[in-house]
């Protein structure tokens, strides 16, 4: 049913837009609706399978059982390639229903249009849903019992993290279907880019917390470490979230000069393709990764409508190109917009960089006949310095001037923030950092720091000497301001993080022992006693713990215990159950990676310097997001009037 209403849609509002009909665009949004509806009573069944363990359901079976708890067994839902399409496709139903709703109460000739590209991705999904990949299907005798969830997926990550990167690749869908909208019907005045902004932020939020949460999962579930591996499914994700990074950036500079405007529609339909690319990677089973699904026809449904995408991007893009003139043409690329043209480059460099580097293996595979891979120091090596590059513009490109900047105005904005970094450099060897290039990440990351506190207090500063306190100053400034301050705090998210990056990276201490009762392993100044093995069995899983006692360096003593848990059904899967202690920003990290016959255990300890930072900064990016998003009450009601007088004089600065 829904996938008949989904074409009705789009039928009814070809025809209600070319017979400037009203009522069939009305019928058309309501299709919408119904779409939405049907979609969430579908979901509802296939969770209501779950909850009452019907393992008649061949997709219930296959990844739930009775011994799993509540929690887990609704997560599954969306554990496997089947229930994973179904939430993809209720969730861009919603989303869409949204989107038509927000689209009718503005002004908007575009609304109808983006519901029928909406729903012709929703076709795209119901297609796959009903006749290639269902999670309906029966099995002819129900078993008493299901196989259960992976063990892996088996973890409270499971819980957060796949909906949200699921969510977050889907909600890119509603700025291309307004890009998508803008080219089919020629509304390409600032219009589009209004409306398109606010949903590529939500989208980036999304993609955000999406990122983080693999992170955190990777880092207590997989043993290895590490928070970021650069695997294939792990890039997939990265990708649209840099590309949606630099559309929000260079979509300032054509609300305020009229310029790039080819640019930051490329840069939609780019986002969009790469979401499309890495569903494709993960479901077809042809790039090996811990996150893939295994081979099916899927994959190449996908490819089609990969194709398909580029290729009418392509076409609509070639169509409208003479009416995507540039307004105003830069004047200097000493100046904002200038920066922001930098800072695009560099981060389409590191798209390109990530995505040449996943390619790679079928790239390969297809010149060679045998499949070759890339580790993480080809990304290490190229990424790094690209990365150092945009940290520098971040906090480069607030000190400069709209249009032309005066290099006499710079350079008295800049000197004090280019002190702070001479002198970050030359102090942290004394502090005992002596690697050259972790001194001079530093060292940028403390120079874009100083010029976001330096913006800051500026603004502060102005409103001080009206009258105001310093800390009234600073959430009314924040308040009457939210893109441009929000944006610093994703700035200052974003250093904060790398400081985290650097710090573990080139100064993590790694130690392997194999330890009996009673003897210890000392690691960066921590010192790690093995007491002995506990095995338990909590809720039908066997847990096999060795307990240990850690003296930090500032004296501090606790108990601590890592080793591993096997589930029903799965007695050769077991996985770990991973200690880590923060103390003074650093993470010590102990993995039991064998029980001996003998009672000893064979250790992996990491001293992972600055780790807790990676999710403080992650946090802050995702606040100045919100700030960002959050809608302005000026900026509102200058927009409303935006009708009345020319474009970039209704934008106020």
């Amino acid at each position: 049913l829904a996938l008949v209403f989904a074409a009705y849609a789009i039928a009814a509002t070809i025809a209600g837009v070319k017979a400037d009909r009203a009522p069939l665009l009305v019928s058309a949004r309501r299709a919408v609706y119904l779409v939405a509806g049907l979609m969430l009573l579908t979901s509802v069944s296939l969770l209501a399978s779950f909850v009452i363990h019907d393992f008649g359901a061949a997709y219930v079976y296959q990844h739930s059982s009775l011994a799993m708890p509540w929690y887990y067994t609704t997560t599954a839902f969306y554990s496997g390639q089947e229930g994973s399409l179904l939430y993809w496709a209720t969730t861009l139903a919603v989303f869409a229903a949204l989107a038509v709703v927000t689209a009718r109460q503005g002004a908007g000739v575009l609304g109808p249009v983006v519901g029928a590209v909406l729903m012709g991705i929703e076709g795209f999904l119901l297609l796959v849903l009903n006749f290639i990949s269902s999670p309906f299907n029966r099995i002819a005798i129900a078993p008493i019992d299901g196989l259960g969830l992976n063990p892996l997926l088996q973890d409270p990550g499971m819980i957060v993290h796949p909906p949200m990167l699921l969510l977050g690749y889907m909600s890119f869908s509603v700025p291309f279907a307004y890009a998508v909208a803008a080219l089919i019907t020629g509304q390409l005045d600032a219009g589009w880019l209004r409306d398109i902004r606010r949903w590529m932020l939500a989208s980036w939020g999304i993609q955000t917390i999406g990122l983080l949460l693999g992170m955190w999962w990777a880092y207590h579930v997989l043993g290895w470490g590490g928070y970021w591996g650069w695997d294939p499914v792990e890039n997939a994700a990265l990708l649209p979230w840099l590309t949606a990074t630099a559309f929000l950036h260079s979509s300032m500079v054509q609300e305020r000069r009229g310029a790039l405007k080819v640019w930051n529609l490329a840069l939609v339909l780019i986002t969009f393709a790469l979401c499309v690319f890495g569903t494709f990677e993960v479901r077809s089973g042809l790039i090996s990764s811990v996150h893939s699904f295994a081979y099916s026809s899927v994959g190449s449904a996908y490819l089609i409508f990969l194709t398909v995408v580029i290729l009418g991007a392509c076409a609509l893009f070639a169509y409208r190109l003479p009416r995507l003139r540039p307004d105003q043409e830069f004047e200097s690329v000493v100046s904002r917009e200038g920066s922001f043209l930098l800072n695009n480059f560099v981060l389409t460099g590191i798209t390109f960089a990530t995505l040449w580097g996943t390619l790679f293996p079928l790239l390969s595979q297809a010149a060679e006949g045998k499949q070759q891979t890339v580790g993480a120091v080809f990304y290490e090596q190229v990424n790094g310095p690209l990365f150092a590059v945009l940290i520098f513009l971040m906090g480069v490109g607030p000190l400069l001037a709209w249009r032309r900047a005066s290099w006499r105005a710079f350079w008295r904005h800049v000197r004090w923030p280019l002190l702070i970094a001479l002198v970050t450099a030359g102090a942290l060897p004394l502090l005992g950092a002596h690697d050259l290039w972790a001194d001079l990440g530093f060292a940028l990351c403390a120079f874009t720091a100083s010029t976001v506190g330096y913006e800051f207090w500026r603004g502060v500063r102005v409103r001080h000497r009206h009258g105001e306190g310093y800390a009234q100053a600073l959430i009314m400034l924040v308040n009457r301001h939210r893109r441009r301050y929000g944006g610093y705090v994703v700035h200052l998210g974003l250093i904060v993080l790398a400081v985290g990056a650097i710090g573990s990276h080139f100064f993590q201490v790694t130690r392997e022992a194999t330890l009996r009762p009673g003897q210890s392993v000392s690691t960066a100044g921590y010192i790690l006693t093995y007491n002995g093995v506990i095995d338990t069995v909590e809720n039908n899983v066997e847990k096999i713990r060795g307990h240990f006692t850690l003296v930090t360096p500032q004296g501090q003593r606790r108990e601590v215990a890592a080793g591993q848990q096997i589930f029903p059904n799965f007695p050769d899967q077991p996985t770990s159950l991973i200690s880590i202690t923060t103390s003074a920003l650093t993470d010590l990290y102990v993995f039991v990676s064998v029980f001996n016959d003998d009672g000893s255990v064979g250790i992996r300890v990491f001293a992972n310097p600055l780790v807790p930072l990676v999710w403080l900064g992650g946090g802050l990016m995702l606040l100045g997001g919100l700030l960002c998003w959050w809608p302005e009450r000026l900026r509102i009601v200058a927009l409303s009037a935006a009708s009345a007088v020319p474009e970039r004089e209704a934008v106020p600065a």
